[in-house]
């Protein structure tokens, strides 16, 4: 169905609980589409403040005032505090029959909005597949975003409309399968962080002094390729074999930076596996390879 063509969700108005790096953007491009954020509730101070630069005149209420100002309600707060904030609110009655309740885990579909449905909300679980900054540039990039959708089959025409109205792609997960599709995410997305974090520390202490602009144009290339070609994009001395050159790594490893030795052993055992599955990597290399791996961890590991 073209994006035109998707039914339109009335004027709402929207309330967020929890002012953390998604609420306020996801309610700045609903306010963009023509809603109206009505109340907005946080707790630290830099929720706070990030609500009022946001979401300027929006008022800073408690959580059950939020759900009784709202029609949409958006619940962006962390994973391991959802249900309990579901819970609590349902058992105080702040919940009122009809209500759009919205959350942004990646990790829960429906299900965990059980105690509100059961008191007459209508539960939606929207994850856009976004890093967030917290900043007025998060609005921009949901442009496009991909956003994994689970609902009721009543209300997912309902769900996939709010996420185009929010510049979104919608992409239906199933229930059953939020936990996989959210690591998924994870293990791209966040670890990838921590790869290039540790891999600009080693190069300054390289001498390289610019490691961003180094890493710049190389993990770019490295990405497209892999989002292109898979597997098949595997380079380095790992996907080639060359075991005296990991074992160099390893060793150079363990005197500059003894914690990022078990984050490479394991990446690069991970790697060979890739590679030799997909006929990178020659037999008779691997072997020599995975005995360095194992040689190495045997030795120490990240001591």
């Amino acid at each position: 169905m073209n994006p035109s063509q998707q039914p339109r969700p009335a004027r709402l108005a929207v309330g967020v609980v929890g002012a953390g790096r998604v609420g306020p953007a996801l309610a700045c491009a609903l306010q963009q589409a023509g809603h109206r954020p009505v109340a907005v509730s946080g707790v630290s101070d830099t929720s706070v403040r990030r609500a009022a630069r946001m979401l300027p005149d929006v008022p800073l209420v408690p959580p059950a005032q939020v759900l009784e100002l709202a029609d949409l309600v958006l619940l962006t707060v962390p994973d391991d505090a959802l249900p309990l904030l579901v819970e609590g609110l349902a058992e105080t009655g702040a919940v009122r029959p009809g209500q759009l309740l919205v959350h942004t885990s990646g990790r829960y579909g429906t299900s965990v909005l059980d105690p509100a449905r059961r008191a007459g909300a209508l539960p939606l679980a929207l994850h856009p597949a976004m890093t967030f900054t917290g900043t007025e540039v998060d609005v921009q990039r949901l442009a496009g975003c991909s956003f994994g959708v689970t609902a009721p089959e009543e209300l997912r025409l309902a769900a996939e409309a709010l996420v185009i109205e929010m510049g979104g792609e919608p992409e239906w997960i199933a229930e059953e399968n939020r936990p996989l599709y959210h690591a998924a995410l994870a293990l791209g997305a966040n670890h990838l962080v921590t790869l290039v974090a540790q891999s600009m520390e080693l190069l300054a202490k390289a001498g390289v002094e610019h490691p961003d602009r180094m890493l710049g144009p190389l993990l770019g290339a490295a990405l497209d390729n892999a989002l292109r070609s898979g597997d098949a994009a595997l380079t380095g001395p790992v996907a080639r074999g060359d075991a005296g050159t990991v074992a160099a790594h390893v060793s150079e490893l363990r005197r500059h930076a003894p914690g990022a030795v078990a984050g490479y052993l394991a990446m690069a055992r991970t790697t060979a596996d890739r590679a030799l599955a997909h006929g990178l990597l020659k037999p008779e290399l691997a072997e020599d390879l995975l005995g360095v791996l194992a040689d190495t961890e045997s030795d120490g590991g990240d001591r």
